[in-house]
Protein backbone atom coordinates (compact mmCIF):
# COMPACT_ATOMS: atom_id res chain seq x y z
CA UNK A 1 0.00 0.00 0.00
CA UNK A 2 1.19 3.52 -0.85
CA UNK A 3 -0.18 6.99 -0.33
CA UNK A 4 -2.35 8.17 -3.19
CA UNK A 5 -0.30 11.28 -4.01
CA UNK A 6 2.88 9.20 -4.15
CA UNK A 7 1.35 6.78 -6.63
CA UNK A 8 0.08 9.67 -8.77
CA UNK A 9 3.48 11.37 -8.81
CA UNK A 10 5.20 8.09 -9.64
CA UNK A 11 2.84 7.71 -12.60
CA UNK A 12 4.04 11.05 -13.93
CA UNK A 13 0.81 12.98 -13.31
CA UNK A 14 2.58 15.90 -11.62
CA UNK A 15 4.85 16.69 -8.70
CA UNK A 16 3.77 15.25 -5.37
CA UNK A 17 2.71 18.67 -4.11
CA UNK A 18 0.63 19.29 -7.23
CA UNK A 19 -0.92 15.84 -6.85
CA UNK A 20 -1.92 16.75 -3.31
CA UNK A 21 -3.69 19.82 -4.68
CA UNK A 22 -5.52 17.69 -7.25
CA UNK A 23 -6.75 15.44 -4.44
CA UNK A 24 -7.94 18.25 -2.16
CA UNK A 25 -9.69 19.88 -5.12
CA UNK A 26 -11.78 16.74 -5.56
CA UNK A 27 -10.39 15.88 -8.98
CA UNK A 28 -9.19 12.38 -8.03
CA UNK A 29 -11.27 9.25 -7.55
CA UNK A 30 -10.40 5.77 -6.32
CA UNK A 31 -12.64 2.93 -7.47
CA UNK A 32 -15.25 5.44 -8.55
CA UNK A 33 -15.31 7.37 -5.25
CA UNK A 34 -13.99 10.94 -5.05
CA UNK A 35 -11.12 11.20 -2.56
CA UNK A 36 -10.08 14.41 -0.79
CA UNK A 37 -8.01 12.99 2.07
CA UNK A 38 -4.24 13.16 1.52
CA UNK A 39 -3.45 10.14 3.67
CA UNK A 40 -5.50 7.76 1.53
CA UNK A 41 -3.72 4.44 0.95
CA UNK A 42 -4.09 2.60 -2.35
CA UNK A 43 -2.93 -0.74 -3.71
CA UNK A 44 -2.07 -2.01 -7.17
CA UNK A 45 -5.64 -3.30 -7.54
CA UNK A 46 -7.27 0.10 -7.03
CA UNK A 47 -8.51 2.07 -10.04
CA UNK A 48 -7.35 5.67 -9.83
CA UNK A 49 -8.71 8.43 -12.06
CA UNK A 50 -7.77 12.09 -12.42
CA UNK A 51 -10.49 14.25 -13.96
CA UNK A 52 -12.16 11.03 -15.06
CA UNK A 53 -9.07 9.70 -16.85
CA UNK A 54 -7.48 6.53 -15.41
CA UNK A 55 -3.79 6.61 -14.61
CA UNK A 56 -1.51 3.79 -15.65
CA UNK A 57 1.00 2.52 -13.15
CA UNK A 58 4.13 1.12 -14.67
CA UNK A 59 7.22 -0.54 -13.28
CA UNK A 60 9.73 2.25 -12.53
CA UNK A 61 12.62 2.54 -14.98
CA UNK A 62 15.78 4.56 -14.48
CA UNK A 63 18.05 5.14 -17.49
CA UNK A 64 21.44 6.83 -17.89
CA UNK A 65 22.41 7.76 -21.46
CA UNK A 66 25.37 9.49 -23.07
CA UNK A 67 23.48 12.08 -25.12
CA UNK A 68 24.97 12.66 -28.58
CA UNK A 69 25.33 16.11 -30.10
CA UNK A 70 22.50 17.54 -32.21
CA UNK A 71 19.78 15.56 -30.45
CA UNK A 72 16.69 17.10 -28.83
CA UNK A 73 16.15 16.35 -25.13
CA UNK A 74 12.49 15.47 -25.56
CA UNK A 75 10.16 12.55 -26.17
CA UNK A 76 9.03 13.95 -29.54
CA UNK A 77 9.61 16.88 -31.88
CA UNK A 78 7.10 18.60 -34.17
CA UNK A 79 9.89 19.34 -36.67
CA UNK A 80 10.74 15.65 -36.94
CA UNK A 81 14.23 16.16 -35.55
CA UNK A 82 16.05 13.37 -33.74
CA UNK A 83 15.09 13.11 -30.06
CA UNK A 84 16.76 11.32 -27.18
CA UNK A 85 14.11 8.57 -27.06
CA UNK A 86 15.17 7.50 -30.57
CA UNK A 87 18.20 5.94 -28.89
CA UNK A 88 16.29 3.99 -26.24
CA UNK A 89 15.20 0.64 -27.62
CA UNK A 90 13.41 -2.17 -25.79
CA UNK A 91 11.74 0.00 -23.12
CA UNK A 92 7.95 -0.14 -23.23
CA UNK A 93 7.34 2.23 -20.31
CA UNK A 94 6.73 5.92 -21.01
CA UNK A 95 10.06 7.36 -19.91
CA UNK A 96 11.05 11.02 -20.21
CA UNK A 97 14.18 13.10 -19.51
CA UNK A 98 15.06 14.37 -16.04
CA UNK A 99 15.87 17.97 -16.90
CA UNK A 100 17.46 18.70 -20.25
CA UNK A 101 20.68 19.21 -22.17
CA UNK A 102 20.88 21.69 -25.04
CA UNK A 103 20.67 20.50 -28.64
CA UNK A 104 24.44 20.83 -29.13
CA UNK A 105 25.44 19.71 -25.61
CA UNK A 106 26.56 16.13 -25.05
CA UNK A 107 26.95 13.89 -22.04
CA UNK A 108 25.15 12.40 -19.08
CA UNK A 109 21.37 12.52 -19.08
CA UNK A 110 18.87 10.64 -16.92
CA UNK A 111 15.46 9.37 -18.04
CA UNK A 112 12.70 7.80 -15.97
CA UNK A 113 8.98 7.17 -15.68
CA UNK A 114 9.09 7.90 -11.93
CA UNK A 115 7.57 11.36 -11.62
CA UNK A 116 8.31 11.79 -7.91
CA UNK A 117 11.95 10.79 -8.46
CA UNK A 118 12.35 13.22 -11.36
CA UNK A 119 10.79 16.11 -9.45
CA UNK A 120 12.99 15.47 -6.43
CA UNK A 121 16.15 15.54 -8.53
CA UNK A 122 15.15 18.71 -10.36
CA UNK A 123 14.09 20.67 -7.29
CA UNK A 124 16.67 23.45 -6.69
CA UNK A 125 16.83 23.01 -2.92
CA UNK A 126 18.47 19.60 -3.20
CA UNK A 127 21.70 21.04 -4.65
CA UNK A 128 22.90 18.09 -6.68
CA UNK A 129 26.27 18.66 -8.33
CA UNK A 130 26.38 18.68 -12.12
CA UNK A 131 29.85 18.67 -13.66
CA UNK A 132 30.42 20.08 -17.14
CA UNK A 133 33.53 20.26 -19.31
CA UNK A 134 33.58 23.13 -21.79
CA UNK A 135 35.84 24.16 -24.62
CA UNK A 136 35.80 27.95 -24.48
CA UNK A 137 37.15 30.78 -26.56
CA UNK A 138 40.14 32.49 -24.97
CA UNK A 139 42.16 31.58 -21.89
CA UNK A 140 40.26 32.29 -18.65
CA UNK A 141 42.27 34.13 -16.02
CA UNK A 142 42.24 33.40 -12.31
CA UNK A 143 39.92 36.37 -11.95
CA UNK A 144 37.46 34.95 -14.47
CA UNK A 145 37.47 31.56 -12.75
CA UNK A 146 36.92 33.25 -9.40
CA UNK A 147 33.91 35.10 -10.83
CA UNK A 148 32.41 31.83 -12.01
CA UNK A 149 32.90 30.32 -8.58
CA UNK A 150 31.43 33.30 -6.74
CA UNK A 151 28.29 33.30 -8.89
CA UNK A 152 27.14 35.16 -11.99
CA UNK A 153 24.10 37.42 -12.19
CA UNK A 154 21.77 36.14 -14.95
CA UNK A 155 18.48 37.92 -15.59
CA UNK A 156 18.76 39.70 -12.28
CA UNK A 157 19.39 36.55 -10.23
CA UNK A 158 22.78 35.34 -9.04
CA UNK A 159 23.83 31.73 -9.56
CA UNK A 160 24.95 29.70 -6.56
CA UNK A 161 28.61 29.22 -5.77
CA UNK A 162 30.32 26.90 -8.23
CA UNK A 163 33.66 25.19 -8.81
CA UNK A 164 35.80 26.12 -11.81
CA UNK A 165 39.04 24.48 -12.89
CA UNK A 166 41.19 25.21 -15.93
CA UNK A 167 42.14 21.78 -17.28
CA UNK A 168 44.20 22.77 -20.32
CA UNK A 169 44.84 25.60 -22.73
CA UNK A 170 45.92 26.02 -26.34
CA UNK A 171 47.87 29.22 -26.75
CA UNK A 172 48.06 28.85 -30.53
CA UNK A 173 44.29 28.60 -30.99
CA UNK A 174 43.46 30.69 -27.94
CA UNK A 175 41.05 28.13 -26.53
CA UNK A 176 40.83 26.38 -23.18
CA UNK A 177 39.17 23.38 -21.55
CA UNK A 178 37.41 24.29 -18.30
CA UNK A 179 35.53 22.11 -15.82
CA UNK A 180 32.57 23.79 -14.14
CA UNK A 181 30.51 22.30 -11.33
CA UNK A 182 27.10 23.84 -10.68
CA UNK A 183 24.00 22.86 -8.70
CA UNK A 184 21.18 24.63 -10.50
CA UNK A 185 19.74 23.83 -13.90
CA UNK A 186 18.77 27.18 -15.39
CA UNK A 187 18.15 27.59 -19.09
CA UNK A 188 21.49 27.63 -20.95
CA UNK A 189 23.14 28.35 -17.59
CA UNK A 190 26.67 27.10 -18.25
CA UNK A 191 26.92 28.82 -21.63
CA UNK A 192 25.57 32.07 -20.21
CA UNK A 193 27.98 31.97 -17.27
CA UNK A 194 30.99 31.60 -19.55
CA UNK A 195 29.60 34.27 -21.87
CA UNK A 196 29.33 36.64 -18.90
CA UNK A 197 33.06 36.34 -18.16
CA UNK A 198 34.03 36.82 -21.81
CA UNK A 199 34.65 33.20 -22.84
CA UNK A 200 31.93 31.86 -25.15
CA UNK A 201 31.46 28.09 -25.22
CA UNK A 202 32.44 26.23 -28.38
CA UNK A 203 31.57 22.74 -27.11
CA UNK A 204 29.99 21.49 -23.91
CA UNK A 205 29.64 18.10 -22.24
CA UNK A 206 28.11 17.02 -18.94
CA UNK A 207 30.42 14.47 -17.36
CA UNK A 208 28.88 13.84 -13.97
CA UNK A 209 25.51 14.06 -12.23
CA UNK A 210 25.84 13.67 -8.45
CA UNK A 211 28.03 10.53 -8.15
CA UNK A 212 27.06 9.16 -11.58
CA UNK A 213 29.53 9.22 -14.47
CA UNK A 214 29.42 8.08 -18.08
CA UNK A 215 31.88 5.26 -17.54
CA UNK A 216 32.65 3.71 -20.94
CA UNK A 217 29.35 4.64 -22.57
CA UNK A 218 29.81 5.97 -26.10
CA UNK A 219 27.50 8.68 -27.47
CA UNK A 220 24.04 7.20 -27.89
CA UNK A 221 24.69 4.24 -25.56
CA UNK A 222 22.73 3.79 -22.35
CA UNK A 223 22.31 1.59 -19.31
CA UNK A 224 19.82 1.15 -16.50
CA UNK A 225 20.73 2.42 -13.06
CA UNK A 226 21.29 -0.17 -10.36
CA UNK A 227 18.97 -0.36 -7.36
CA UNK A 228 21.81 0.97 -5.21
CA UNK A 229 22.29 3.99 -7.48
CA UNK A 230 18.57 4.77 -7.48
CA UNK A 231 18.33 4.52 -3.69
CA UNK A 232 21.40 6.70 -3.24
CA UNK A 233 19.97 9.38 -5.54
CA UNK A 234 16.70 9.30 -3.62
CA UNK A 235 18.52 9.70 -0.32
CA UNK A 236 20.53 12.61 -1.68
CA UNK A 237 17.48 14.37 -3.10
CA UNK A 238 15.61 14.05 0.18
CA UNK A 239 18.30 15.80 2.21
CA UNK A 240 19.06 19.44 1.42
CA UNK A 241 22.74 20.04 0.86
CA UNK A 242 23.69 16.36 1.22
CA UNK A 243 24.16 15.88 -2.50
CA UNK A 244 27.10 18.23 -2.71
CA UNK A 245 28.86 16.53 0.17
CA UNK A 246 28.33 13.09 -1.37
CA UNK A 247 29.54 14.07 -4.83
CA UNK A 248 32.43 16.40 -4.11
CA UNK A 249 36.03 15.36 -3.70
CA UNK A 250 38.87 17.47 -2.39
CA UNK A 251 39.10 20.68 -4.39
CA UNK A 252 41.91 20.33 -6.96
CA UNK A 253 44.42 23.04 -7.66
CA UNK A 254 43.84 25.04 -10.78
CA UNK A 255 46.17 24.18 -13.61
CA UNK A 256 47.50 27.27 -15.30
CA UNK A 257 49.76 27.22 -18.33
CA UNK A 258 49.52 23.55 -19.31
CA UNK A 259 51.48 23.07 -22.57
CA UNK A 260 49.44 22.85 -25.75
CA UNK A 261 48.20 19.36 -26.52
CA UNK A 262 48.96 17.93 -23.07
CA UNK A 263 45.96 16.20 -21.52
CA UNK A 264 45.24 16.13 -17.80
CA UNK A 265 45.86 12.76 -16.20
CA UNK A 266 42.55 11.54 -14.87
CA UNK A 267 41.53 7.91 -14.70
CA UNK A 268 38.42 6.82 -16.52
CA UNK A 269 35.56 5.41 -14.44
CA UNK A 270 34.87 1.71 -14.43
CA UNK A 271 33.10 0.23 -17.41
CA UNK A 272 29.31 0.45 -17.45
CA UNK A 273 26.97 -2.14 -18.91
CA UNK A 274 25.85 0.12 -21.72
CA UNK A 275 23.59 -0.88 -24.56
CA UNK A 276 24.40 0.24 -28.06
CA UNK A 277 22.20 2.74 -29.79
CA UNK A 278 21.00 2.30 -33.31
CA UNK A 279 23.45 2.33 -36.17
CA UNK A 280 24.43 5.55 -37.84
CA UNK A 281 24.70 7.65 -34.69
CA UNK A 282 27.24 10.45 -34.68
CA UNK A 283 30.05 10.43 -32.15
CA UNK A 284 30.88 13.45 -30.02
CA UNK A 285 34.33 14.38 -28.83
CA UNK A 286 35.82 12.55 -25.83
CA UNK A 287 35.39 14.33 -22.52
CA UNK A 288 38.59 16.39 -22.65
CA UNK A 289 39.62 16.14 -26.25
CA UNK A 290 37.79 19.09 -27.80
CA UNK A 291 39.85 19.52 -30.93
Amino acid sequence: MDRLQKVMAHAGIASRRKCESLITEGRVSVNGQTVRELGTQVSSKDRIEVDGVPIYREEPRYILINKPRHVITAVSDDKNRQVILDYIQGIEERIYPVGRLDYDTTGLLLLTNDGAFANQLMHPRHQIDKVYVAKVKGIPSEKSLARLEAGIVLDGKKTAKAKAQLLSQNLDNQTAIVELTIREGWNHQVKRMFEAVGHPVNKLKRERYAFLTLGNLLPGEWRELTAHEVNKLKQMSQSEGQAGQEARTAKPKRIMGRPTGQKPSRKSPASSSGRKARKGQSKSMPARNFK
